[in-house]
């Protein structure tokens, strides 16, 4: 097994110097060595072989004696050093102080194609930034992970990958509803992929400290190796860096919002620094349409990352950047002006974006309250989201008055539709129908382009614990079966068909399948 390893973050960043696997403040420091906790009978479940071949590996190495143990931690790679990275962040909206990687364990970079990327352990052992917590993972997390990273980059969504998952051989106690009825689980741990894991803490935590020497370090080298075409540093440049984040994020949450994903935890330390989805906890695709939803059972009293407020929250989380990299700009003005523009490109794109799920292509000025007013309807009954848009391909100009028999399979109470919704419901297919008739496209056309961003299948909350619950039962088929699915979530794939259906009703309250809390 070779790998071409070019470690840059720990050779050009300020490293920790206590050597000792302690948890503590960490000062002036971008990083702490430490090494993965060896794992007692590791087994891989799954290995992703996309990424294999990104990194330069085969599916023979991956069967090897060398890949389970680096990638379960229980060998470190030739020549690295594996460390976690300090970071701080706004969680829930407040202020956390030093957060860190309290259980992913950086065990090298790589590159390989003139591609670079940073290969990560998530759920290999205790950091100095584990607090209270052991570090470690548990199968059913670590299988949603796994899934979800690679279903998102199939579906165009930016994210960090994965490359394997596998069973640590360990027992790990975890409190899941935080009820107070602890229970050992299987242990496992997900190998994730990135060019970078930097996220909007790794710079807060020095402007909170006041540490702006620190700061100015690792903004440099975000600049140098991640943004290399916006020059060397200068105030100029770290203005025109804080606005290529804000579009990436702002392009990232538009892409949420297409395909009805809920993140569950914006917090600031989980915001990459290169808009991409990062850290897959209490996540969750919208089943029923409602902007009020949100899949984390901590969030549930104030449903502050619910899906209709993730755009803002986006914007709520520029701002703590924006005042992080304040320091090392000495001026507001800039970053003012950047922020300004948010709102209304959001507006822009999301308009954009929710034609294109509609199918229309061209611009007429009475597109956003023909697209609010279904935003509406949408939410008088339960509607599959999913199911709702891609039934919609189906639709006919000629025909108007079949529209609501087109997309009556997203219903999830379809007898309990009443005339009064019904009526709602015909007069909006009509100004529908009127609008495409000013599209210039064939519905076949129409129907083809629809179908390339509403996807068919999605990674649904109860397909994942279906999945998890035959893991914990030693079955790991549908797992492959499941990500063989989801690499083509566009496509008909009549042969699962089965996956293209609104969650089933045992599914409605079941944990693991409607709210899940931050436990892993």
């Amino acid at each position: 097994m070779q790998l071409k390893i070019k470690d840059i973050f720990t050779k050009e960043l300020p490293a920790d110097p206590v050597l000792e696997n302690s948890r503590r403040q960490v000062k002036k420091a971008c990083f702490s060595y430490v090494t993965p906790k060896k794992t007692r009978k590791p087994v891989m479940l799954h290995t992703s072989s996309e990424m294999l071949s990104n990194l330069g590996l085969s599916e023979e190495d991956a069967k090897s004696k060398d890949f389970i143990n680096v990638f379960t931690g229980n060998s470190i790679l030739p020549n690295t050093t594996p460390y976690a990275m300090c970071y701080g962040g706004h969680q829930f909206g407040n202020w956390a102080g030093q957060l860190g990687d309290g259980r992913a364990i950086n065990l090298a970079e790589v590159e390989h194609h003139n591609k670079h990327w940073t290969i990560q352990l998530k759920g290999a052992g205790e950091t100095p930034y584990s607090r209270t917590a052991d570090g470690l993972a548990v199968l059913r997390s670590s299988v949603r992970e796994y899934l979800c990273s690679e279903a998102m980059h199939h579906l165009g969504v930016p994210t960090t990958r994965a490359l394997s998952l596998a069973l640590s051989g360990d027992e790990v106690l975890r409190d899941m509803l935080y009820d107070g009825n602890a229970a050992y689980e299987k242990g496992a741990i997900v190998c994730r992929v990135a060019p970078s894991f930097l996220r909007f803490g790794n710079y807060q935590i020095f402007a909170a400290r006041q540490d702006e020497e620190t700061l100015k370090i690792v903004v440099d080298y975000t600049i140098k190796h991640h943004f290399a075409h916006l020059g060397k540093p200068s105030k100029e440049t770290y203005l025109k860096f804080f606005e290529e984040v804000l579009n990436s994020t702002l392009e990232m949450l538009i892409h949420w919002q297409r395909v009805g994903f809920v993140h569950g935890v914006m917090n600031t330390d989980n915001m990459s620094i290169l808009g991409q989805t990062i850290d897959y906890g209490p996540y969750g695709w919208l089943e029923g349409y409602d902007h009020n939803w949100t899949p984390n059972t901590t969030d549930g009293q104030f449903k502050r990352y619910r899906y209709g407020a993730q755009l803002d929250i986006g914007l709520w989380n520029l701002y703590q950047l924006a005042n992080a990299l304040y320091p090392i700009i000495g001026e507001a003005e800039g970053l003012e002006r950047i922020l300004k523009s948010y709102n209304e490109e959001a507006q822009v794109q999301y308009l954009v974006m929710m034609r294109s799920k509609l199918g229309l292509f061209s611009d007429e000025k009475n597109d956003a309250e023909l697209i609010y007013s279904l935003e509406e309807m949408l939410q008088l009954t339960e509607t599959d989201m999913t199911i709702f848009f891609r039934n919609l391909s189906y639709f006919s100009i000629e025909d108007a008055s079949k529209g609501l028999s087109i997309i009556k399979d997203a219903f999830y109470m379809p007898k309990e539709i009443s005339d009064p919704v019904e009526q709602k419901w015909s007069l909006w297919f009509e100004r529908y129908a009127g609008r495409l008739r000013k599209e210039e496209i064939s519905s076949k056309e129409r129907k083809e382009k629809m179908n390339q961003v509403n996807p068919k299948y999605v990674l649904r909350n109860y397909m994942a614990q279906l999945a998890i619950d035959d893991a914990n039962k030693g079955d790991y088929k549908l797992i492959d079966e499941l990500f063989q699915l989801l690499r083509k979530p566009y496509d008909e794939q009549p042969e699962n068909e089965k996956w293209f259906a609104k969650r089933p009703d045992w599914a409605r309250h079941k944990v693991g399948c409607s709210m899940l809390s931050c436990s892993s």
